[in-house]
């Protein structure tokens, strides 16, 4: 069952190289599962009891279950994003060098171990804006090949480099593209070319690196699994899939969201910090027949669950964590605490989410940050601007966040599907902070 989970959720990363991807290979799986899909920009014809998701920039997607007995309703959410750290490759690409050399201008996107992206395979994906007739048309794309690579300096050249290394992200770590045979402009054809089109019809990239190297399940007894973006699709997976495996919930609306831009701050029109969520909220509020004190009352009563991953206790350095509120893989899921309101969690919230743990029969952890360092923050409190609903910020343990190559356990994927899918199927009946009573559909 461990692996099974494990080797889903790495199957969809692979087919994940761009936060575009994630977010149609989500939708294709919605549609699958009977799930309509609604575009923000027509009207919207809810049901109860029906399904439904909708997408904002191809790159935000909020998928729901409506409930058929909403008398007394609200929102059951999970939160996760779509987006990892990269580099965005500039519109105006291409760099000529010495010798015939030819790189791609780049630009840091997130806060990235740059050194994971170094003499490995890297390739491009994302969207293209593709000029049809009258109509510009959003492609995706993304080059099946080892296209770039980004060469380390060898350490005869730099005999310090050991020692510590402060990267410079417009000279050290700029994609190699050709050596001399590429002519100018096919950085452009190469792309018309994918897409079957000309360069001139091309308007608009939105272009990113990604590593090629393959998602892997290892170890003497397979306890790891590694992959790209583990941060944090094997979140939004998990959320999804569990969104899926329930049975729904009679007295609530079942909601997944899954965010762009978490790792720059989420401050777009397709960020937790727009107003993406509150508008579908708003929507399914007034296509079934209630009013805005009626949302009102709903948002009180709702929970979320916002599910971004949390770093386990590394090997070689212990020191790195908190003494007692630290996480090991394949430990569970982790519960994240914040003094300083870096996270949502607070006692009700934990309470109740470790509650819904318990009845799924599944592990729960708990961190913090060492009290003598910054740690990072997450979408929570950040939807929770335009939204503001009883939250808890949970993940799943894993090494390396923000490498380009991850690493997690192979049971915590299973865990997390368990506890979700109980998430969903249990009705969370809140009537103030002093009372959460957890019932049965």
């Amino acid at each position: 069952m461990y692996k099974e989970t494990a080797k889903q959720v790495l199957d969809f990363i692979q087919k994940s190289p761009s936060c575009f991807h994630a977010v149609a290979e989500m939708a294709a799986m919605l549609k699958n599962a009977g799930y309509e899909e609604l575009r923000e920009c027509e009207s919207w014809e809810l049901k109860r009891g029906g399904k439904y998701f909708t997408t904002r920039n191809g790159s935000s997607l909020i998928a729901f279950a409506i409930g058929n007995d909403l008398d007394d309703y609200h929102f059951q959410v999970t939160s996760s994003h779509s987006d990892s750290p990269t580099f965005k490759v500039k519109e105006v690409a291409e760099l000529k060098g010495k010798g015939g050399y030819v790189q791609l201008n780049t630009e840091g996107y997130g806060g990235m171990l740059c050194a994971t992206w170094m003499d490995r395979p890297l390739s491009i994906a994302g969207r293209v804006l593709v000029k049809e007739g009258n109509t510009f048309v959003s492609k995706l794309l993304s080059f099946d090949k080892d296209l770039v690579l980004i060469p380390n300096v060898a350490i005869h050249m730099n005999r310090d480099v050991n020692n510590g290394m402060k990267y410079n992200n417009q000279v050290d770590l700029l994609p190699l593209f050709s050596a001399g045979e590429c002519a100018e402009n096919d950085y452009y054809e190469l792309i018309a070319d994918a897409l079957g089109t000309t360069r001139e019809n091309i308007f608009g990239c939105d272009l990113y690196l990604y590593n090629r190297m393959a998602p892997s399940i290892w170890g003497a007894k397979e306890e790891f699994i590694s992959s790209p973006k583990l941060d944090d699709l094997q979140c939004a997976i998990t959320s999804l899939k569990a969104l899926l495996e329930s049975k729904g919930n009679t007295h609530a609306v079942n909601v997944f969201a899954c965010f762009d831009n978490e790792e720059v701050g989420s401050g777009t029109k397709q960020g937790a910090c727009s107003t993406f969520l509150y508008d579908v909220l708003q929507r399914i509020n007034d296509n079934m027949g209630f009013t805005k004190e009626d949302y009102y009352r709903a948002v009180a009563k709702s929970f979320m669950v916002s599910c971004d991953n949390a770093h386990a206790v590394h090997p070689n350095h212990p020191e790195k964590t908190d003494a007692t509120n630290c996480t090991y893989m394949n430990k569970g899921i982790v519960v994240k605490f914040s003094a300083n309101q870096k996270y949502t969690t607070d006692a009700i919230s934990s309470a109740v989410f470790g509650g819904i743990c318990e009845k799924a029969e599944v592990p729960v952890q708990y961190f913090a940050n060492r009290s003598d360092a910054a740690g990072g923050s997450t979408l929570g409190n950040l939807s929770s601007q335009k939204v503001s609903m009883h939250t808890v910020d949970i993940g799943l343990p894993q090494l390396a966040m923000h490498s380009s190559y991850e690493t997690a356990g192979i049971k915590d994927s299973y865990y997390m599907v368990k506890a979700l899918t109980t998430f969903y199927n249990t009705n969370l009946h809140i009537t103030d902070s002093e009372s959460i009573e957890v019932q049965e559909n």
